[in-house]
């Protein structure tokens, strides 16, 4: 897909992100994101890899074109509470980006991380490692379903699962359970908050990330980018 271009900030679709669409609030919403992708980014700099500076290091429009998509999809609340994440991370000498690839390495090289990695991260506590699994399983179960409906779409994704996982290639769930353990309680409350919303109403978070990542990349909707995959 392409660069990032210029987009309305406003949420994906569905009850769960639904809140004041006025134009105040929308231009309030994106401004919060792009700042924490621009702050997320700067943090992803200084990540150290253990075979020198990753290509993906230095490919500012992807990094901001999957982050956006992400982050557009959440109400203020949540946006708010994870910026702030950030900035007390700084102020305590700690890298949420490097803490995320950290996590990742207790599926993609278990012994490294045991050695290496583990006795670095803070640790997590039983009942979070429990809420973070049922929120896991919920966004599995969105992007599997997604992929079903989407099949060239999903072709482009990571891979679904974590035993699916490589040292070089690390799937959706592994990359989400590294991310849930970066945020503090208070973001993971909302988090969740906003994965039983969408529950309740029938949306699936997958979709709204995807539908805003084609829009961003120029397409109208998923079916016409699915259709575009064929080229």
């Amino acid at each position: 897909m392409s660069a990032a271009t210029p987009f309305e900030a406003r949420p994906a679709g569905g009850a769960g992100v639904d809140g004041p669409r006025d134009d105040a609030a929308a231009g309030r919403r994106l401004d919060r994101a792009e700042e924490i992708v621009r702050h997320e980014w700067r943090q992803f700099q200084v990540v150290a890899n253990e075979g020198g500076r990753a290509n993906c290091q230095d490919d500012w429009p992807t990094f901001h074109q999957m982050r956006i998509s992400q982050f557009l999809t959440w109400p203020q609340r949540l946006l708010d509470s994870y910026a702030r994440d950030l900035d007390e991370a700084d102020a305590l000498g700690r890298n949420l980006l490097t803490e995320k690839y950290g996590r990742m390495m207790a599926s993609a090289e278990p012994e490294r991380y045991a050695r290496d990695i583990e006795s670095h991260l803070p640790r997590l506590s039983t009942a979070r490692v429990a809420v973070q699994e049922r929120i896991i399983a919920a966004q599995v179960a969105w992007a599997r379903d997604f992929r079903s409906r989407y099949p060239r779409l999903g072709d482009a994704m990571r891979l679904l699962t974590s035993d699916q996982d490589t040292v070089a290639d690390t799937s959706f769930e592994t990359y989400l359970r590294g991310e849930l353990g970066t945020y503090s309680p208070r973001t993971l409350r909302l988090y969740e908050d906003l994965v039983d919303r969408l529950a309740a109403a029938g949306e699936n978070l997958t979709e709204l990330t995807l539908l805003t990542t084609v829009r961003l990349a120029g397409h109208a909707g998923l079916a016409e980018a699915e259709a575009a995959q064929r080229d």
